[in-house]
């Protein structure tokens, strides 16, 4: 017979069972097809192509953890997830867009899904969405699902978000590094037109010397006139020499007023240079100006 303190106690058995309940008729183990568990899932839109998002997705999904979420305490990051082309614990995705998976089994309550007990499997999706050419969608749900009781208990946003936030981080490390490339193909590419120009220069002056055998005199006109060419001085106050071709870069040294440095590599608004003491660095085409 049940007293007034058993009351609370039997209510909760009562909640249990009825989530059990819930969660077993809900589970893909107890029916005849999988049934999708409704998770909510986020979704976040990246400024990003759909090659450079799949690229992102696949290192993720590849990386044999299951972000946002734990099984020991002294072990804060879960490892051991491997990728499958589908789950049962997911239907087969219907709409629009390409889907990734990743599941970890063997997972011991993991932290962060919702009454989680028991060995199970994590399971995380990946759907890519294409918005326009230049912005993609992804959206991530993860379940986790007894091995036993084959319970399905949907994740707290814990794992999207951590997820999401990996996509994120890998995508902006993968266009900056796109962005220093290109940078370094164009500061190679000037510095490949300086030196074109430069050893025209050259040549249409030895050319000149031997067809008009000019007087030293007028050599060294050309050389001074060549040199005023290549050279300029820093304008006052003065100017910093920059470790790179944009104001936020780190200051190597400052150049007092009217310093003379030798053109190294054209830009459009920068100048790489060399000072008299063999340091190069970079400088404001508009901080320059020629020799006197």
């Amino acid at each position: 017979m049940f007293t007034q303190s058993n009351r609370p106690l039997l209510s909760k058995c009562s909640r249990q069972l009825g989530l059990f309940l819930l969660y077993s008729l809900s589970s893909p183990f107890f029916s005849s097809s999988a049934t999708d568990l409704t998770t909510p899932g986020l979704s976040h839109e990246f400024s990003a192509s759909l090659d450079e998002v799949r690229q992102a997705v696949v290192a993720i999904q590849q990386d044999r953890i299951i972000h946002g979420t734990l099984v020991f305490d002294k072990e804060p990051i879960l490892t051991g997830a491997e990728t499958v082309d589908s789950t049962p614990i997911f239907d087969p995705w219907k709409s629009p867009g390409e889907v990734y998976y990743k599941i970890r089994r063997n997972a011991i309550a993991p932290r962060h899904f919702f009454e989680s007990a028991d060995i199970g499997t994590i399971a995380v999706r990946y759907v890519i969405i294409p918005v326009s050419q230049d912005r993609t969608r992804v959206h991530v749900d993860a379940v986790y699902v007894e091995t036993s009781h084959k319970v399905a208990h949907a994740s707290d946003g814990s794992v999207e978000k951590s997820e999401l936030q990996e996509i994120k981080e890998t995508l902006d490390n993968m266009q900056q590094a796109a962005m220093e490339a290109a940078d370094k193909r164009r500061r190679a590419i000037s510095a490949e037109l300086v030196r074109q120009s430069y050893a025209r220069q050259k040549e249409e002056e030895s050319n000149r010397i031997t067809t008009a055998e000019s007087s030293e005199q007028d050599m060294q006109k050309e050389i001074v006139s060549l040199r005023h060419e290549l050279e300029r001085r820093v304008k006052a106050p003065g100017a910093d020499l920059k470790a790179a071709p944009f104001q936020s870069a780190a200051s190597l040294k400052t150049l007092s007023a009217y310093t003379q440095v030798v053109v190294l590599i054209v830009t459009p608004h920068w100048l790489g240079v060399e000072t008299p003491e063999g340091q190069h660095g970079w400088l404001p085409e508009a901080q320059l100006e020629p020799l006197p």
